[in-house]
């Protein structure tokens, strides 16, 4: 069964068209790696899949629903890129989790015990029980990264969306990180990872797509990396036989 279903979806920003009839489907208990050069539509996709973005053409169920309704229930939670978050707020890796439970708060919006169970679970799965009451922006990219996914499995979500996760983090929190969304796959998860990181694609995931406006390849990691696939995904002109390296800058991150 299909969790994230995507059916000829096109998206324009004024002139500029950022995806061009999208088809994807992606299952449960599944890590899909999301593959593309600046400018692909990466970003554009993780939002549809978010119901942040106007769709021009076509559809997005996410989890037997729309996406508003997903994101109302909790069903899909999302981990951004560093940047993307303000680092100076005061405000406790343990308050960052718990944001993963305010669809399930009540009217009052006061945690119950059962929420703080939840996000002590979470914190526990993720080993940063000892740092809850440090200022999110004092931890180091590994563990804010890691305190996000605790946020999402807090939040009980069956998909969650990474937007380069492995992005200035060490390799142990990188093998850490990989280990962790492994599990959330085993558990039943729906896990879509945008990521730079090539060489660490077939231990993190079971498929790979590969984007540039539409989808170019869905399936195995091994026949992803193929240097002819690649080729197509990054614009570059190679033999069948050439061994290709990406450089970073056309991996990073995604306007579009």
């Amino acid at each position: 069964m299909s969790v994230i279903e995507v059916d000829a979806l096109t998206v324009r920003y004024g002139d500029v068209l950022a995806l061009d009839g999208v088809d994807l489907r992606i299952g449960a208990g599944t890590v899909c790696g999301l593959v593309g050069m600046n400018g692909s539509g990466k970003s554009t996709l993780f939002k549809a899949v978010m119901g942040m973005v106007d769709v021009t053409h076509g559809s997005v169920r996410v989890d037997g629903g729309t996406p508003a309704r997903a994101r109302r229930r909790g069903a899909v939670g999302y981990v951004p890129q560093a940047e993307a978050v303000d680092w100076g707020f005061p405000v406790s890796v343990r308050d960052v989790v718990m944001t993963g439970r305010y669809g399930h708060l009540g009217i009052t919006r006061r945690p119950r015990a059962a929420d703080r169970a939840a996000v002590g679970e979470a914190l526990e799965r993720v080993g940063l029980v000892d740092l809850a009451d440090r200022q999110i922006g004092r931890l180091s990219g590994g563990q804010r990264k890691r305190a996000f996914v605790a946020r999402g499995i807090a939040q009980d979500a069956r998909v969650l969306l990474l937007d380069e996760p492995f992005a200035g983090v060490d390799k142990r929190s990188e093998s850490t990180l990989v280990r962790l969304l492994r599990e959330l796959a085993a558990d039943g998860r729906t896990v879509v990872v945008s990521s730079h990181d090539l060489h660490a694609l077939p231990r993190l995931a079971d498929e790979a797509v590969l984007l540039l406006r539409r989808v170019l390849f869905h399936g195995p990691v091994g026949e992803a990396l193929q240097p002819d696939n690649l080729a197509r995904t990054f614009g570059l002109d190679v033999g069948p036989d050439a061994r290709l390296d990406v450089h970073p800058d056309l991996l990073g991150g995604d306007a579009g």
